[in-house]
């Protein structure tokens, strides 16, 4: 038999076979001891985001938790309502979901909360079990048994989860009950059924009909089909009227809800209606957009589904849903998070790209992945959405046939230099390499860092009172030691414009632009001194943010009596317990330690031990130096912040030096170069090291 009809052979009879088709040729595992502490600790875990889930949603009294489910079926729910379901606009559903809620209609808002809560996280329980049990490729039993907790715990974290939660609503049903008939239904009638239930509830789940179809399962489809006319027509027969107002009037739903231009919604209409399209222009648009996407999208389903891939061509296949639905909301984006299974990239350093871009999408909001940059604006609001049609449309994943889908390029790791102490690196797991991380990760990485960064210091305040008895302690500590030379330096500055202005700019400019400048420099001229560099600026980050949680302190401007003159910011109300719009934007208390003087110490102790060239060594001598003198000049810090600066920098190098060893690294040996089947752009050239020399 030819190669290409044997795979496809296979393939067939892997869809056929779902269950065989995921687990075939499974090796097996013996779970040690470690192993059983590292199964125990996940589903820890799992339980511990589960109670919290459920604890958010239950602390809130009667009439504000599970707003949506109030809105149907609490006393005064839409359900109860004499007249059409759609009078008041709030109801979504499709008639059928309205006929299967009747009922629910009848218990207490109360009794029904707890109930509808407990019920929602054994519907996600239920669903990571399954996706796990569903992972393509060939899996060993020791992976199997971890995937359960990790696709729990992620699923919890996830924003259409706990969109769901705080909703009410049950846009988990569908899924579940597509991934039910598709890997646990025994027998193509019960997989239909399952499948056309779920499409009565959520009509885009009909998009599965065309991948059944396609892929051989053609009585799954006809009866996924059937139920799904079935389900419509009772409803109809049941709520004419407002089976006509849904499916005529709102075409499917389109127009309930939400605004469909809102930043909920994240399917192809609401992002053109959010660009400014509208009209018939924008519906010609849409539909021809989704088309594209239909076919596109399908097409890939089908192939990854011969290829023995199941799960993922259901994810893209939802993935193609989301797109082309009229609205998409939130709770609604489940599909793209099981999209992480696909398997992209040919090296192994490759491998978790995707899956942490889909982690990073799906449980951060877009405010977070993105800053507020008018070209990234779009991007920002529709992060949800790219990644479905990426993941639809473009991300090109790993067939089972291709020679690395199992065992991709292994990572070349550094060989570090020996340090002074036996037990250093203490994280001989953190290995470095040679060549550039990827840099995709990177760029999320650092900002996703700064979001959290930002939030964190906004949160802690610590309260005026306490920020300026810390404030009136170190100033007599700095009295004490003879080293308080900030009132003076302030007003010699205010008396010399030039330096003022000086000051202010210095002070304003360049206290985020010298380090990314720096890293940048480091990613592309020295890979490898990046990541040790970047890793102790992200330690000296943290500490500092538990200096600001633990000792909030108002800088020299922000003291009473004092006599400072804030010439950065301006005048401030010291009787304004805010001190204006000025604290909205930032936290005034985070003061100690200075991270204005850490980051640029960092720039300096960087640029001293890597630049080549003296003159580059001076200039990083001299950036601390001018920042440490524009944080006094103007007001905005004590000379002990910049001493908790600098203690915070020591302490990050330090740690970064016991975690992973010294930031040398020995030179690569030719042996250890191996060909690499794609040349192009895949393995870095590295300069030719003399032995000991610093990489």
């Amino acid at each position: 038999m030819p190669q290409g009809r044997r795979y496809r052979t296979e393939g067939r009879r892997g869809v056929v076979n779902a269950e065989h088709s995921v687990h075939g040729g499974a090796a097996a595992g013996t779970a040690g001891t470690g192993f059983g502490t590292a199964r125990a600790v996940l589903w820890l875990v799992a339980a511990v985001l589960a109670v919290r889930q459920a604890a958010a949603v239950l602390r809130h009294p009667p009439g504000e938790r599970l707003t949506d489910l109030e809105t149907w079926i609490g006393e005064n729910g839409v359900l109860h309502v004499t007249g059409s379901l759609y009078d008041t606009g709030r109801f979504t559903g499709t008639p059928f979901a309205g006929l299967v809620l009747k009922p629910l209609a009848r218990s207490a808002e109360q009794s029904l909360g707890i109930a509808w809560t407990f019920g929602t996280l054994l519907l996600v329980v239920a669903l990571g079990l399954v996706a796990a049990r569903a992972l393509p490729g060939r899996v060993s039993r020791r992976t199997r048994l971890l995937a359960a907790p990790v696709a729990i715990s992620l699923l919890m974290l996830s924003l259409p989860v706990r969109n769901s939660f705080s909703l009410g609503q049950t846009s988990i049903i569908p899924v579940l009950l597509v991934l039910l008939g598709c890997f646990v239904a025994r027998g193509e009638r019960v997989s239909g059924v399952l499948i056309g239930i779920g499409a009565a509830l959520q009509p885009a789940v009909l998009l599965f009909v065309p991948l059944l179809w396609l892929t051989g399962r053609r009585s799954a489809a006809v009866t996924t089909t059937g139920v799904f006319a079935a389900g419509t027509a009772v409803a109809w027969f049941a709520m004419p009227g407002d089976s006509w107002v849904y499916w005529v009037h709102h075409v499917a739903g389109a127009g309930l809800g939400e605004r469909p231009d809102s930043l909920a919604n994240q399917s192809l209409h609401g992002a053109l209606l959010r660009i400014g399209l509208e009209g018939p222009l924008e519906v010609a648009l849409f539909v021809a957009l989704a088309a594209v996407v239909v076919l596109l999208g399908l097409r890939r389903a089908v192939r990854y589904a011969r290829d023995g891939q199941l799960l993922l061509a259901v994810a893209l296949t939802g993935c193609v849903a989301i797109a082309v639905s009229p609205t998409a909301w939130q709770h609604q984006l489940l599909w793209v998070l099981l999209a992480l299974v696909g398997r992209v990239g040919v090296r192994a350093r490759d491998r978790l790209v995707w899956p942490a871009v889909v982690v990073l999408v799906m449980t951060l909001p877009g405010t977070m992945l993105l800053p507020n940059v008018g070209v990234l604006v779009p991007l920002r609001e529709n992060a949800p959405l790219v990644a479905a049609l990426a993941a639809a449309c473009a991300v090109p994943f790993l067939t089972r046939t291709a020679p690395y889908f199992e065992e991709p390029v292994p990572t070349e790791y550094a060989r570090p230099a020996p340090a002074r102490w036996g037990r250093i690196p203490l994280a001989p797991f953190w290995k470095r390499l040679f060549s550039r991380p990827n840099l995709l990760l990177e760029v999320l990485a650092i900002r996703v860092g700064f979001s959290v960064y930002t939030q964190i210091r906004l949160a802690a305040t610590g309260g005026r009172e306490a920020a300026e008895e810390h404030g009136r302690q170190i100033h007599s500590i700095e009295r004490a030691l003879g080293i308080d030379i900030e009132h003076w330096v302030n007003h010699s500055v205010v008396d010399v414009k030039w330096a003022e202005s000086f000051f202010n700019f210095y002070y304003s400019s360049f206290h985020f632009l010298v380090p990314l400048a720096i890293l940048g420099v480091l990613y592309v001229r020295r890979p490898a001194d990046y990541r040790w560099a970047r890793s102790s600026l992200g330690f000296a980050t943290v500490l500092a943010l538990i200096g600001f949680w633990l000792y909030p302190l108002a800088p020299p401007r922000l003291m009473p009596g004092l006599g400072f003159i804030d010439t950065a910011h301006g005048p401030q109300d010291l009787t304004n317990p805010d001190y204006g719009a000025l604290t909205a934007l930032t936290n005034q208390y985070a003061a100690m330690p200075s991270l204005h003087f850490g980051w640029s110490l960092w720039c300096g102790v960087v640029i001293v031990v890597l630049a080549p060239k003296p003159w580059m060594k001076l200039l990083g001598v001299l950036h601390p130096l001018f920042t440490v003198c524009a944080i006094v000049a103007t007001a905005n810090h004590w000379v002990l912040d910049a001493v908790g600066g600098a203690a915070v920098v020591g302490a990050a190098f330090g740690l970064t030096y016991l975690l992973a060893g010294p930031r040398k690294l020995l030179p690569r040996a030719p042996a250890l170069v191996k060909a690499d089947p794609f040349p192009e752009g895949e393995v870095e050239r590295q300069p030719e090291l003399e032995p000991g020399h610093r990489a």
